[in-house]
């Protein structure tokens, strides 16, 4: 069973070095999308990050694809990896968790 994860991005370098890497950034989340993992993404506000709600067999394998992500890779920004496990949700969701 796949768990579903929340992974925090914060960003340790001065947004136009973020910016620059963007565009990579998004190919690598599209990859994601595609293969099924990622399930949402989107930027913080105040923006100082992003947010990815993915869902993967594992943790292990989770960390594995976040070392190939642009903004990891440059240095760019933290990951935290938040492992959850939802006790309610809407029937829109029922067939995602």
């Amino acid at each position: 069973m796949s768990t579903v994860y929340i992974v925090i991005l914060t960003y340790i370098r001065p947004l136009e070095e973020i910016d620059a890497a963007i565009p990579a950034h998004i190919e690598w989340l599209k990859k994601g999308y595609a293969e099924g993992i990622f399930l949402a993404s989107g930027r913080r506000v105040p923006r100082n990050g992003g947010v990815i709600l993915a869902k993967c067999e594992s943790l292990a394998s989770l960390e594995e694809r976040l070392r190939e992500d642009p903004f990891q890779r440059l240095k760019l920004a933290t990951a935290d990896i938040i492992p959850f496990e939802p006790s309610m949700k809407t029937e829109r969701l029922a067939n995602v968790f």
